[in-house]
């Protein structure tokens, strides 16, 4: 894991020093294979063919833990309720993790398949955990305990599995083109799902549990009513293999990524992209969108994840190639200074400095929100009539940018110690005032 922590470091120094990298999720030493979000979005884990996860503070685009027990590369992710995340691996093991102490422990581990494992879901309750793999099961798994309640024999390995119907159904879609319905109660197969012409790459609840969408290499994905086992939506517009799909929050739209390194959010009433962001120039295995549905984060071949706006289509907390902007910060004793440092990663102090995700700051007190000639802002500070000022920063982060101003392309970065709070804005206030 040497590498990984060395690339951390390089990846840190140069959002701060403005040496040329982007503040991307960056510590992985192989592709990043899997992403997903905590329930509060608070927090990221990815899963890598270096064998390791990481979970990851959102808010920072920090690393909190690496996840370094499995012994072949990491195929699948999955918070579960209760501070535990669900890792799957090539060493044809799932671990379930405790991740909410000082330091990670492995509570539980799943053995019993024979081949990898390529996927995993976790229900509602947190109590029942299925897998997928290419031994050709689908396997149940009590988490309390990890002992396993059933083991379901398939005809085809396995890619990925889902659970629809307020979890009384498992879908599981391989490496042929059916999607295959079984019954959690008794393991009974409950019909197939017709319609791609290749295998099924991912699969997706939607979050009432009655539809289900599908990735494949043919190409395309599909939307599904559980109930009539009927497609209901035939989406067609990446150029290549789709690897992973997301249904947005808000159950009327989804994400999708796969090799053509594009991220595109569809209208699943209509069948129409909303957003395309090519992502990537590589190919983009993983897809994840944060539970407010203002992020999507893509994982790639080139061992990164990376933070889009969904609504602007704008990378969050890109540093650009040059930046030869004093940086005074860094050197500075105010107590606000280092508060500031996160702030720099997506904001030059003036408008001659390097190009970042966020406005320059020259000029900050007293400006009008929303009016920094040539920056592209989210709707949500478009039409706002108010003026930038001691009052209004330091309820942007008190209250949080996504309370504050919602539907803002601002990550959600809070400083809860209001004392410090008042040194930033502070801080703010004499750098900027030049």
């Amino acid at each position: 894991m040497g590498s990984s922590r060395i690339a951390v470091a390089l990846a840190l120094a140069a959002s701060l020093l403005g040496t040329g990298a982007a503040a991307d999720l960056v510590g992985h030493g192989g592709m990043v294979r899997a992403i997903d979000f905590s329930a509060d979005g608070r927090r990221l884990v990815t899963g890598s063919f270096d064998f390791s996860a990481i979970v990851w503070d959102f808010e920072e685009q920090r690393e909190l833990a690496v996840l370094d027990g499995h012994e072949g590369p990491v195929t699948s992710v999955t918070f579960m309720p209760g501070g535990r995340v669900l890792t799957t691996s090539d060493d044809h093991k799932a671990l379930i993790w405790a991740v909410g102490g000082p330091e990670p422990r492995i509570l539980h581990q799943l053995n019993g398949h024979g081949h990898k494992v390529m996927s995993a879901t976790v229900s509602g309750d947190g109590r029942l955990a299925v897998t997928g793999g290419w031994d050709k099961t689908v396997r149940l798994w009590d988490t309390a305990s990890g002992k396993q309640i059933r083991s379901i024999a398939v005809t085809v390995p396995i890619n990925t599995v889902a659970l629809v119907d307020d979890d009384r159904q498992i879908a599981a879609g391989g490496h042929d083109s059916a999607i295959r319905m079984l019954d959690v109660a008794t393991g009974r197969a409950l019909g197939k799902l017709a319609g791609h012409k290749m295998g099924i790459t991912e699969l997706r609840a939607s979050p009432d549990g009655r539809r289900l969408i599908s990735a494949s290499i043919d190409k395309t994905l599909r939307l599904w009513d559980v109930a009539s086992q009927k497609t209901v939506r035939l989406l067609k517009r990446h150029e290549n293999q789709v690897f992973s799909v997301r249904f947005h929050p808000d159950g009327r739209s989804a994400v999708s990524v796969g090799r053509d390194g594009f991220v595109l959010q569809w209208n699943l009433g209509t069948g129409q992209i909303v957003q395309s962001i090519k992502a990537h120039d590589t190919i983009a295995w993983a897809v994840a969108v944060s539970p407010d549905g203002r992020f999507a984060v893509s994982g790639s071949s080139d061992d990164t994840a990376r933070v889009w706006h969904l609504e602007s289509g704008d990378r969050i907390g890109t540093v650009a190639a040059v930046d030869d902007e004093p940086k005074p910060w860094l050197e500075s004793s105010h107590p606000g200074a280092e508060l500031f440092k996160k702030c720099a990663r997506c904001h030059a102090l003036g408008p001659n400095g390097a190009r970042r995700s966020g406005p320059h700051f020259q000029g900050l007190f007293g400006r009008r929100v929303g009016t920094v000639a040539g920056y592209r802002y989210s709707d949500a500070l478009k039409n706002r009539d108010f003026v930038w000022n001691r009052d209004t920063l330091f309820r942007l982060f008190d209250e949080g940018p996504d309370k504050f101003l919602p539907g803002t392309k601002m990550p959600v970065q809070r400083v809860t110690d209001r004392e410090k709070l008042a040194q930033l804005v502070n801080y703010l206030k004499e750098l900027t005032k030049n």
